[in-house]
């Protein structure tokens, strides 16, 4: 990709204390290329340089990393992870390379959309599983491409209250996003949302004013802020919330009723 999306990857892993090895490295690019080249045809992205990409989609990604390594190491094993409306796959697929994950699934209700990232699915396990000799690795996480809306996702059983971590970016309002994807997080899970956190205030109203639908839905009132600290993302940060109760079947409802229930 070039030395200035190099440069910017490397600053955004010292500001989060990270490391990724070659491999992974080399995921990231073959993901930021797929998506460099689609996305004149399907307008995967407003961003249409390296740097660009870089910043906005790749570290913008990583911030939820010490996060998530965190959880699979409280968990003891691998987590499952599903991006809501993944879009061109960010952050699916950086957490998929930067994350101990099993399974990481990538929800797109855009047809279009959906295929770009079975694409980059496969390009990124390929390059994962490629040894440094060629080798072809035997173990390691499973990427796919869930052509599907979040509301009938929800309603089949072997997906509600599946998953580890339910990743959110660029999809509204809390009051929207947690409605979407607690039915989907599983008890003692979590809810991930790439927000603006700064100004702080614009933050605080908009987590007051979903306080009843977040307990109604079975999660946390008090949700964690994480800051990006990357430069270049100041604004920048994550809205994490608790899953710690069932959500009612009755959750999430269609866009109509939502819409009438002030959450859209």
């Amino acid at each position: 990709m070039g030395p200035p999306f190099d440069s910017i990857l490397d600053e955004a892993l010292r500001s989060l204390d990270l490391s990724l090895d070659e491999r992974a490295r080399g995921a990231i690019e073959v993901h930021a290329r797929l998506l460099l080249s689609w996305t004149g045809a399907i307008n995967l992205s407003g961003h249409r340089t390296p740097e660009a990409v870089a910043l906005h989609h790749v570290a913008d990604s990583l911030v939820a990393v010490p996060l998530m390594r965190e959880q699979a190491e409280q968990r003891g094993r691998p987590l499952s992870i599903l991006d809501l409306g993944s879009g061109g796959g960010y952050p699916g697929i950086p957490l998929a390379v930067a994350v101990p994950a099993g399974h990481v699934a990538l929800v797109e209700s855009v047809a279009k959309k959906a295929v770009f990232l079975e694409v980059a699915a496969a390009a990124v396990d390929r390059r994962l599983r490629a040894g440094d000799a060629g080798a072809e690795l035997t173990e390691g996480v499973r990427i796919e491409s869930i052509p599907a809306r979040a509301e009938a996702l929800a309603r089949d059983g072997g997906q509600r209250e599946q998953w580890d971590a339910v990743v959110v970016r660029a999809v509204g309002s809390i009051a929207e996003i947690a409605e979407l994807a607690a039915p989907l997080t599983a008890i003692g899970g979590r809810i991930v949302a790439w927000k603006r956190v700064l100004p702080r205030l614009a933050l605080d109203e908009e987590l007051a004013a979903a306080n009843l639908l977040l307990h109604e839905l079975g999660l946390g009132e008090t949700p964690g802020i994480v800051p990006a600290r990357i430069p270049g993302l100041a604004d920048h940060g994550l809205v994490v919330l608790e899953k710690r109760r069932p959500t009612p079947p009755s959750f999430p409802r269609e866009p109509a009723e939502r819409r009438v229930a002030g959450t859209i």
